[in-house]
């Protein structure tokens, strides 16, 4: 049996060891948090953030139902790779995604990547037009910082979700100094796609997030980035578009093309107050002989005209399948038509020239 003060004394030395124990770990926690980036994860909506009626439902779900505090609790591993934050910035299926989201979403994120206590950001997004989405950010992102785009194909209710395995990827590769002044990136199914280049080819299947014909950026294994090559077209800090003032985007719209197709879409469009108009034209941008005088008159009125193609692949060549020159048309090279509406949109807050656009469009 002790003695009461013996007790006592031990009592207090296990009480101090204790406090000892608990501050070091403590101190050990906060060195771990001092050591590992800080990621903002702005969430968007889209189907990473739906639900549905049961564990196999893939399809017919509701979009944008989870707000981005539960994405993160459902992804208990991130808190290992970085310090994250986040903030929900609108919630909504991307296929009702406006112009005016836009801007606000890259103004948030020029104001978040300012920070110095911030070293990355992550968007979740709806996948029907996260692409869209990535290059507008690509081209108006003024910080070589890490900027990730991610969704998911099936909703986080379903029994093989891939929301969780994507976000956990968009933070790591946020995270990695090894992914600055490449852009924003896009992180699907542990692959790293280029905004510019990357298109969604599937209509619902997990792979979806393709970039075919230039083939992705790198990969994600065991949490790690592998990066192989790198994107040349001018982006982010490198390019002459400023949105920091900008309310709104001019109007361009995308007329489409197709056996027999005839001039109802372009008058339409440009009836409705098109400032530019994005041809997605048959093979090598061509132009139907019953659309071409409305492209022609459309040019002579002001509006600029962007040959582009649907094919998907490939360079639509000026003065191919027309007399740009002649025309004062603009070809789009390889951007998809919803691609090159992005860039005629920005390319129109700066200038009407189309010999500049047409620069533009050789630039980005």
């Amino acid at each position: 049996m002790l003695f009461p003060s013996t007790a006592r004394a031990r009592a207090a030395l296990f009480g101090f060891l204790f406090m000892f124990a608990a501050a070091a770990v403590q101190a050990e926690a906060a060195n771990t948090a001092a050591k590992l980036p800080n990621v903002t994860i702005l969430a968007t909506g889209g189907t990473i953030a739906g639900t549905g009626a049961s564990s196999t439902t893939t399809i017919g779900y509701t979009a944008a139902t989870v707000g981005v505090q539960s994405l993160i609790q459902a992804v208990p591993e991130i808190a290992k790779v970085a310090n994250v934050t986040g903030e929900q910035v609108f919630q909504i299926a991307s296929e009702n995604i406006s112009d005016a989201q836009w801007l606000q979403l890259a103004k948030r994120v020029n104001l978040l990547l300012a920070q110095s206590n911030v070293d990355g950001i992550v968007i979740t997004h709806g996948t029907d037009t996260l692409e869209e989405t990535a290059y507008f950010l690509n081209l108006v992102v003024k910080s070589k910082k890490p900027v990730v785009v991610v969704g998911s194909m099936r909703p986080s209710t379903a029994l093989s979700a891939d929301g969780p395995i994507n976000l956990y990827n968009a933070v790591r590769l946020a995270g990695t100094p090894e992914a600055a002044g490449r852009g924003v990136l896009v992180a699907m199914n542990d692959q790293v796609h280029a905004a510019r280049d990357v298109t969604k080819a599937n209509t619902t299947t997990a792979d979806t997030f393709r970039t075919s014909e230039l083939g992705v950026i790198g990969y994600i294994q065991g949490g790690k980035p592998f990066f192989y090559r790198e994107v040349s077209r001018k982006h982010t800090v490198d390019t002459e578009f400023d949105i920091s003032k900008l309310d709104a985007l001019p109007q361009v719209d995308v007329a489409y093309a197709y056996a027999n197709v005839g001039d109802v879409a372009v008058n339409a469009l440009v009836a409705a107050g098109a400032r530019g108009l994005v041809h997605a034209g048959v093979g090598n941008g061509s132009l139907p002989a019953k659309t071409r005088p409305a492209l022609v008159k459309a040019r002579k009125d002001g509006v600029v005209i962007v040959r582009a193609s649907r094919v998907g692949q490939g360079i639509v060549a000026r003065n191919g399948e027309a007399n740009d020159d002649e025309l004062d048309f603009v070809v789009a090279d390889t951007l998809s038509p919803q691609k090159a509406r992005i860039l005629l949109m920005l390319a129109l807050t700066k200038t009407t020239s189309t010999r500049e656009i047409q620069r533009m469009f050789y630039t980005y």
